[in-house]
């Protein structure tokens, strides 16, 4: 797979035209950039900082060293979004369907937006939610607008340089979404080394547990929601059971499982008094 996306990346090409073109031969030009982003391959670099490129959910997305390279797993996050932003609609219709203001959209926070793959992915899925994304990266901010404007979502998506939820208004969003950082210092030699060597380490490690930034996001989250919001985000199945414990007090808590049967997603909304 890897060698496929740099010939790709050498012929700017996409898969389609790859595999309809098996006679295509390089030129010296195209041979000596295919040689270049093999020497870079060998040092550990990903495949995506090298093409500047990652699909999710669908999307083409724009990736560099500042910013976390979006996984196929986090795809489960949106899943989670988009099922209880569509249930929560039909239940708000149902309510009251003689009052329009009843039958608003989602209101949407990504915390910790990085190349803005949650928030881009939702606002394409959901076009008449308002979406926020955070970071306090300026960096992953700017890679974040980029991909937005690449997919025309530049006036659906507001971004805020910040930490976590700071600045927000209480009771001010229907759902809090993030993909945050959970890896504990103490799991470092499990992670992949290319992770550890080329992708930001303040998106992948939280701190000593893993469970730094979370215990700050669920309170911030409690915060800012509505009655009866959402709070989703990714973690780790090393941690599950514990922020299962972090989650006491709101209501139908679940962990999602991702394909490979791990624990991928808490899902908790608040009490709606």
């Amino acid at each position: 797979m890897n060698a496929e996306l740099l010939i790709m990346f050498t012929l700017d090409c996409d898969r389609a035209y790859l595999y309809a073109h098996p006679e295509r031969e390089l030129t010296r030009a195209e041979m000596q950039r295919y040689d270049e982003a093999l020497a870079r391959r060998a040092t550990g670099v990903p495949a995506q900082y090298i093409t500047g490129h990652q699909e999710f959910w669908g999307l083409d997305l724009i990736v560099s060293p500042a910013v976390l390279i979006p996984r196929p797993e986090t795809e489960h996050v949106v899943e989670a979004v988009l099922e209880r932003a569509k249930a929560q609609l039909v239940e708000r219709r149902a309510s009251s369907p003689v009052r329009p203001e009843q039958s608003r959209s989602a209101r949407i926070v990504d915390v910790g937006t990085g190349s803005g793959a949650i928030a881009i992915a939702l606002a394409n899925e959901l076009p008449t939610a308002e979406i926020h994304a955070t970071d306090i990266s300026p960096e992953a901010l700017e890679v974040a607008r980029a991909n937005a404007a690449r997919h025309q979502l530049s006036s659906r998506i507001e971004f805020h340089r910040g930490d976590l939820l700071a600045g927000f208004s209480p009771a001010s969003f229907d759902f809090v979404v993030s993909n945050p950082p959970y890896v504990g210092e103490s799991e470092e030699d499990s992670v992949q080394l290319e992770v550890r060597k080329f992708e930001p380490r303040h998106a992948v490690f939280a701190g000593a547990t893993g469970l730094e930034v979370i215990e700050r996001l669920i309170p911030q989250a409690q915060t800012v929601l509505r009655p009866g919001g959402w709070l989703v985000f990714e973690i780790s199945g090393t941690i599950a059971d514990r922020v299962r414990r972090l989650l006491s007090g709101w209501e139908e808590v679940a962990i999602r499982n991702d394909l490979q049967g791990i624990a991928r997603v808490a899902v908790a909304r608040k009490v709606n008094p």
